[in-house]
């Protein structure tokens, strides 16, 4: 079976579950799949990606704010991340399949983020389960989507938009919430925080893969990465970044210390 192809069917496909079920399977047996970096593969007609009918989709701008003192708020609070983990494997299928003539590597990597992000999905539905609630049962936004749409015909402004931007953003974020959590100290909240400490480990790795093949476009592309970096943001609109920074995690992923600097000084 070839990557690419496989990667937009199970991108159309609508039940979160199977989904992210399919992903993980997918990144098991990523050494059984045949690549084709030469292929240009078309859209389907229907809109990308696949999702379900629950949770309704709203602008973020009509998100209330989610704080963990309560137990509504600690399940409204793990459902948006369930949300931003289903998006996120939208977007590893979706750098598999749309862009072409990449080293074999690039498309294993995304695949690897996509089998991982399966894996931090159905482990936060897990939690939802123990308390009584599942994914669709309260509104989301599509944040992370309109930047991957914003950026579908340019890979560089892909990489350096969406890990480098977008998902870097967690990792600034959940060390916050965890506090929180660990704060509430239930066991249900500190089941949330174990949860969490996996998915942090692991999109530190997601991150860097972000960071490795952005400057591997821009050095192919002669771009200096920072200053091609500031006009991308620019350009696309990219949410302006705010501290506090996770510095060790951002380190870990790959981030320079010059551009540490730089972050610092926005």
């Amino acid at each position: 079976m070839e990557l690419r192809q496989r990667a937009l069917e199970v991108l159309c496909l609508c039940d979160p579950f199977e989904k992210a079920a399919i992903a993980i399977e997918m990144h098991a047996r990523s050494a059984h799949y045949a690549i084709a970096p030469q292929a240009t593969l078309q859209a389907p007609a229907t809109a990308l990606p696949g999702h379900p009918a629950r949770p309704e989709l709203r602008s973020h701008t009509e998100m209330a704010r989610r704080s963990p003192a309560s137990p509504q708020g600690r399940v409204i609070l793990m459902h948006a991340i369930a949300h931003i983990e289903f998006n996120a494997i939208n977007l590893a299928l979706d750098a598999i399949w749309r862009y072409d003539n990449m080293p074999d590597a690039y498309y294993l990597d995304w695949l690897q983020v996509a089998g991982e992000e399966g894996k931090h999905f159905l482990m936060i539905r897990d939690w939802l389960l123990a308390q009584g609630h599942d994914y669709g049962d309260f509104p989301a936004h599509q944040g992370q989507w309109t930047m991957c749409e914003k950026t579908a015909h340019d890979i560089t402004a892909r990489m350096a938009l969406v890990p480098r931007t977008m998902e870097a953003r967690g990792l600034d974020a959940t060390p916050q919430i965890q506090a929180k959590l660990r704060q509430v100290g239930t066991p249900e909240a500190l089941a949330a925080v174990e949860v969490l400490d996996v998915i942090l480990r692991e999109e530190v790795g997601h991150v860097a893969i972000g960071n490795h093949w952005y400057r591997w476009l821009c050095k192919l592309h002669k771009l200096d990465p920072q200053s091609h970096y500031t006009a991308l943001a620019l350009t696309y609109e990219a949410p302006r970044l705010r501290p506090p920074f996770n510095i060790q995690a951002r380190a870990a992923a790959g981030f320079t210390p010059e551009e540490l600097a730089w972050l610092e000084q926005q």
